[in-house]
């Protein structure tokens, strides 16, 4: 009986992105796993520490304030972009040059570079010369970023204008591929439009509704640029969040042994969120 021989030539063509994926993840990691056991002094003296970074971090109100602090933007940033995102993809036109001009409106807040978005929030949220601000300072005399609450209040409106359109093009996108057929059993059967989203246009979201809500679960726990640009953390450590702290232990304080432990609990985190999440797409599929 004659074996056909196995073909492995495919595998050369993956070889490349594994050399991008090691440069790029594991030999960061590796390191990162290196400082995070060890104590570096002036000179790169290295001496062990073991565990000891680890225990400092985990026993630290100040690490489990600030992770509680971004866990809350996280919640409430995908609270408002996702029904905003599905809300506003329902209600765009499904064809004609409308079609193109919404997608094009909604994509473009995605290709502005983060720096860019936080500088330009910084001048919105102004009080003195930002559209922004001054509207909100002439409804309320008391509008002022070194409240905590008007300071949480621009980050999260940044955040929303910056990244609600990634939820509205999936969700486009997902309501482009029901067939029409669907439609027009519901018509022929008298389906309200809450019915039709309801047993029509959602359960065919599901999938798509959950990858929009993994790909903003991850980013939003790594908020940086705009609360750095527009409040710097402040006021006090109130829109300080887990990815400022992080630069802040390792390039101000060059701490780069409770930084690597951070970064390591903070990777063991987002590991844990994507890998839930992507257990519940696969077993509503079974």
């Amino acid at each position: 009986m004659s074996h056909k021989p196995i073909e492995n030539r495919g595998l050369l063509f993956v070889l490349p992105a594994v050399f991008v994926l090691m440069f790029s993840f594991f030999l960061p990691i590796i390191a990162v796993i290196n400082f995070s056991v060890q104590d570096v002094f002036s000179g790169n003296n290295f001496f062990w520490a073991g565990a000891h970074w680890f225990e400092q971090i985990l026993g630290s109100a100040v690490f489990w304030q600030t992770l509680g602090r971004t866990f809350l933007f996280s919640l409430l940033a995908i609270a408002i972009e996702v029904p905003l995102g599905l809300w506003i993809a329902l209600n765009m036109p499904r064809s004609g040059r409308a079609a193109t001009v919404f997608v094009v409106v909604a994509a473009v807040p995605l290709l502005i570079p983060w720096f860019v978005v936080g500088m330009i929030w910084k001048i919105m949220t102004d009080a003195t010369i930002g559209p922004v601000g001054s509207l909100a300072a002439t409804l309320t005399t008391q509008y002022d970023l070194n409240d905590p609450a008007f300071a949480w209040a621009a980050i999260l409106v940044t955040d929303v204008w910056h990244w609600t359109g990634l939820v509205v093009l999936l969700a486009y996108a997902g309501l482009g591929a029901i067939p029409r057929a669907h439609y027009q059993a519901a018509a022929v059967d008298g389906a309200s439009r809450w019915a039709v989203f309801r047993y029509v246009e959602l359960p065919r979201l599901r999938h798509v509704l959950l990858i929009a809500l993994l790909l903003r679960l991850t980013d939003s726990l790594m908020v940086y640029i705009e609360p750095f640009m527009i409040t710097r953390g402040g006021p006090g450590v109130a829109t300080t969040f887990l990815s400022q702290d992080l630069i802040q232990t390792a390039m101000i304080e060059f701490d780069f042994g409770e930084a690597s432990a951070s970064a390591l609990v903070y990777l063991l985190i987002m590991l844990t969120l994507s890998w839930t999440l992507f257990r519940i797409m696969v077993a509503r599929d079974v």
